[in-house]
């Protein structure tokens, strides 16, 4: 049977399961939950895949809420197809989760319909937490990539893009410990926790403006104390951190640590800084795939505006990243909201369950599923790929080692820092 038939089949396939993949969509919306924390959208995905008696792997690669499924020749390229579903504290599903999660599962299992006619492997994955924590860096370590050929998802935004802009970032939090007393009577008597963090937040804004403009730190509070008249003997914030990429990322790092530490000399505070376990590495966009995916999401009508003429600076970050540093990788975005709308908005998660939302599931899985069968029908297209991979791959491995080194500091003494 020809590719083009196959394509054809699939297309049909997602069409017969719109209503299905439409309201799953809008239930995970609904009911929104944080990273690790998606057990009603991780259930939904995980059942629809079972209703297909396809056998799946709950609690999959090490985390609560993934899963796993396989299916198809053995014999042919195996396809890594990804849902993430997790959702943003305060404004749910602003950046269109649900539709990430839908397509992905409406592409795998149309093409699990093709039954003995699939040229190749699908391996579809929940992956879990992306907002925070790295779930899919988290089940990479676990080997849910070993073995896999490609990796594929697509993202919402307020336009169609080939590719997403992603730079790499890392995430630190810091708690300052002091010494309470009463802020009127006895104020001599306390280290004041809640000036640490503002001394370093404020050295921190000092920093930004002699940093590259591709750089980014931003940071809340996120404890200031107990009451005005009691000197905070602790104190909290969260910070960002991102860079063009790991190397870039490494010694921006250094810097804004050496702000945690100030805010502790300054104080005489105790600090306790956690930077995460590891850090989103920039986008390996494999243009191969890319190209691939965007004539097929033409060919069902998309029009993609041209990623040279973003404005500078348009970029955010994902644990995708670390799977592109890993396998052939391709994260498009697909529009569902107008221009002035910017995911991580409470506006935009209304778009992410409005009918151009519902359009995306079903473009998006369309052209997910087609691309898949380019790479594995296509053994010329899949070397291509892997050859596009290949030409980085040193860079690569040294960026996911790069990531996962620790953030050096001094030690200052009654008011230095420990830091994880």
């Amino acid at each position: 049977m020809s590719l083009d038939s196959l394509k054809k089949d699939v297309c049909a396939a997602v069409d017969a399961m719109r209503d299905e993949l439409l309201g799953i969509s809008h239930a995970i919306h609904a009911e929104p939950e944080l990273a690790l924390e998606e057990f009603l959208a991780a259930a939904r995905l995980a059942d629809a895949v079972e209703r297909q008696d396809i056998k799946v792997q709950r609690e999959a690669f090490g985390l609560r809420t993934a899963y796993a499924a396989e299916f198809g020749k053995a014999s042919g390229p195996n396809i890594a197809i990804l849902s993430e579903y997790d959702a943003l504290p305060g404004i749910g599903h602003s950046c269109g989760h649900n539709i990430i999660a839908t397509s992905g599962l409406g592409a795998a299992l149309a093409l699990a319909k093709l039954n003995g006619r699939l040229p190749g492997r699908v391996r579809y994955l929940g992956t879990p937490a992306e907002e925070r924590f790295g779930g899919k860096e988290i089940m990479a370590r676990q080997g849910a990539f070993d073995g896999c050929d490609a990796a594929m998802m697509i993202h919402p935004a307020n336009m169609n893009l080939v590719t997403m802009p992603c730079i790499a970032i890392a995430e630190v939090d810091v708690v300052y410990h002091g010494r309470s007393a009463h802020a009127s009577a006895l104020p001599y008597r306390g280290l004041n926790a809640l000036d640490a963090v503002v001394t370093a937040y404020q050295s921190i804004a000092q920093l930004r403006q002699h940093i590259r403009n591709t750089e980014r730190i931003h940071g809340i509070i996120t404890e200031g104390g107990l009451a005005p008249n009691i000197v905070p003997e602790r104190a909290a914030c969260r910070f960002f951190v991102r860079a063009v990429d790991a190397h870039e990322l490494a010694p921006l790092k250094q810097r804004v640590q050496a702000c945690f530490e100030a805010g502790a000399l300054a104080t005489g505070c105790r600090m306790e800084a956690t930077w995460g376990d590891t850090d989103y590495l920039d986008m390996k966009t494999n243009w191969p795939m890319a190209n691939l995916y965007e004539k097929n999401a033409i060919a069902i009508g998309r029009e993609f505006y041209p990623v040279k003429d973003l404005p500078p600076g348009y970029s955010g970050s994902t644990d995708m990243g670390n799977v592109s540093h890993r396998v052939p990788s391709i994260h498009p975005m697909l529009g569902i909201a107008p221009a002035g709308v910017i995911i991580h908005n409470p506006e935009f998660a209304r778009y992410a369950a409005s009918d151009k939302g519902d359009a995306a599931v079903i473009d998006g899985a369309k052209s997910l599923a087609m691309t898949a069968l380019d790479l594995m029908a296509d053994p010329a297209a899949m070397a291509e790929a892997r050859a596009d991979f290949a030409a980085t791959a040193e860079i690569s491995k040294g960026a996911l080692a790069k990531s996962r080194e620790p953030v050096t500091h001094e030690h200052h003494g009654p008011g230095g820092c420990g830091c994880a």
